[in-house]
């Protein structure tokens, strides 16, 4: 019979550099100023939304806590669940809807299945999911008038397929300001560089004070915050520069199919920049509970999470597509770690099985 051994590889799994609860914090720290950039342009909706999730997932946690003994609310966990789920919601939902999915993420997702790490689902995707499909009449209400409406609209009518003819739409609508210092800087700074251009006033609709997704609104932030999470090892550089470059080449070449444009004419920078992409690509990724362990395994979960993000948000027509391909992933990772278990780490006799 053969003598099966585990043998792991020099260096198998992701190593971060900073303990668990470091990392809980930091990315705390990092959603938190996205959630205040965006309540700056909102009169404070988004600081409401965000101090509801807050105080019913720490409450829920420390009660629980109580309860059964575990007291782990000072570890971050929490916290940071309540401030990412703050992320995916729209800036004019009701703050009661955002402390339920709390509520909901914390004690039937987390604790009830063990705690930190146990659970089989990003906590604050679960939370979104939650409110997203229990009160769709409330989210969608808070989400009209959105730009990711005009994209689902324009997909779902066949219009708008050029670039130019798409952001013309979204300037009309008044999300694109008409001061294009920003746009200016950038093209003079940066893109001359790669010698192209945004079109004037573009960049300036990412600080629209119009509705949408708070991680959106507070993009400026989560892009400053993405670079500190990089650069304190709380994640991996190549999970989110494989899932971005994927994602954004999937959208540049099909992207405007489903709107009746043709090959290479869709639009990267409102992908990148909406619907939750940076979200998705420098925080739920790297959640280490519910994405496999091995960096191919990593690799395989962020391109997969790209093509399916592409998937629901341009051939399905959701705006949150992001979100469905990773609450989906999570539910595939104990078979991505089978087979990591199964084509990386175990040996039979002198054999190694490689991925």
């Amino acid at each position: 019979m053969p003598d099966k051994t585990t043998a792991l590889f020099e260096r198998p799994q992701i190593n971060i550099a900073c303990p668990y609860k470091t990392r809980m914090w930091i990315v705390s720290l990092c959603a938190a100023a996205a959630v205040f950039e965006s309540a700056l342009g909102d009169g404070g909706a988004s600081f409401y939304v965000m101090l509801a999730a807050l105080g019913a997932a720490l409450i829920t946690e420390l009660l629980i806590g109580v309860k059964t003994g575990r007291h782990t609310v000072f570890d971050g966990s929490a916290a940071a669940s309540a401030l990412i789920l703050t992320l995916l919601l729209p800036n004019q939902i009701a703050p009661v809807f955002a402390a339920l999915g709390a509520v909901f993420a914390i004690f039937v997702v987390k604790m009830n299945f063990g705690g930190l790490g146990a659970n089989w689902l990003n906590p604050a995707v679960s939370g979104w999911l939650f409110i997203r499909f229990s009160w769709p009449g409330a989210f969608n209400d808070a989400s009209a008038g959105s730009p990711l409406s005009f994209l689902v609209t324009s997909i779902i009518n066949g219009s708008g397929h050029k670039i130019g003819s798409f952001r013309e739409i979204l300037s009309q609508n008044g999300f694109i300001a008409h001061n294009n210092t920003i746009t200016q800087a950038l093209n003079k700074n940066i893109f001359s560089l790669l010698k192209v251009d945004i079109p004037a006033n573009y960049i300036d609709f990412f600080a629209s004070p119009g509705i949408g997704i708070i991680g959106d609104r507070g993009v400026y932030a989560l892009l400053l915050g993405s670079i500190v999470i990089i650069a304190l090892g709380v994640s991996r550089l190549y999970l989110p520069a494989i899932y971005i470059t994927l994602y954004l080449l999937l959208i540049k070449f099909a992207g405007a199919l489903p709107t009746g444009g043709e090959l290479w004419e869709g639009d990267m920078i409102f992908g990148l920049f909406s619907g939750g992409t940076l979200i998705t690509a420098f925080i739920l990724l790297a959640d280490p509970a519910t994405s496999p362990k091995s960096v191919y395994g990593k690799t395989a979960f962020a391109i997969l999470a790209a093509a399916l993000s592409f998937f629901f948000r341009y051939m399905k027509s959701d705006s949150y597509g992001a979100f469905f391909a990773v609450a989906l992933l999570n539910t595939l990772t104990p078979l991505l770690r089978k087979i990591e278990s199964r084509c990386i780490y175990e040996r039979t006799g002198s054999t190694e099985k490689k991925l």
